[in-house]
């Protein structure tokens, strides 16, 4: 008997039997397409839409309306100055959001092109998140979201104001 074979029977044979799908996702975040608002003292808020589904015109500036909902309640007097916005993506800079952050208060910043800068999110909080929840098994989507926020709770504020002190110094 060879080696396959031995397996074979060993297993209850492959048709028998197929061999069980790996469910573990390489990076459970793919599943996600997530958005983090976040200031020198941690994260005010994070959001997290379905993959395939899109950030648009419409979606986005509610999301500015829970933002500014979050800062009242969380930095209640600390916002003396106005917000300032890093951001890229064609939902940010739709007239409807444009019109939202006027309403709001809150002003971007333009930055250059390909710059670093543009996505703090993407060089700064998720190669930590990613090292922590890469190669768990999750049963669902809760359990990733779960996670992503402890992780990111579990923040001290340095690890935020470091990274703006950064982008202060070099822009």
């Amino acid at each position: 008997m060879t080696r396959r074979q031995s397996n074979n029977q060993w297993s209850g044979g492959i048709a028998a039997h197929p061999a069980p799908k790996n469910s573990e996702c390489k990076n459970p975040l793919e599943k996600f397409s997530p958005r983090f608002f976040w200031d020198q003292d941690g994260i005010l808020l994070t959001d997290y839409l379905p993959k395939g589904q899109i950030i648009n015109a419409e979606y986005y500036p509610s999301l500015l309306v829970q933002l500014k909902d979050i800062l009242k309640e969380k930095r209640r007097g600390k916002v003396t100055k106005g917000v300032l916005f890093f951001h890229n993506a064609p939902a940010h800079r739709a007239l409807a959001a444009q019109k939202k952050l006027a309403y709001l208060g809150f002003q971007c910043l333009d930055h250059p092109p390909y710059s670093p800068y543009l996505a703090p999110s993407d060089y700064h909080l998720l190669p930590g998140l990613k090292k922590k929840i890469i190669g768990r098994h999750f049963s669902s989507d809760a359990e990733v979201i779960a996670a992503a926020e402890t992780w990111l709770d579990g923040q001290h504020s340095d690890f935020f104001f470091e990274w703006l002190a950064k982008v202060r110094a070099t822009g």
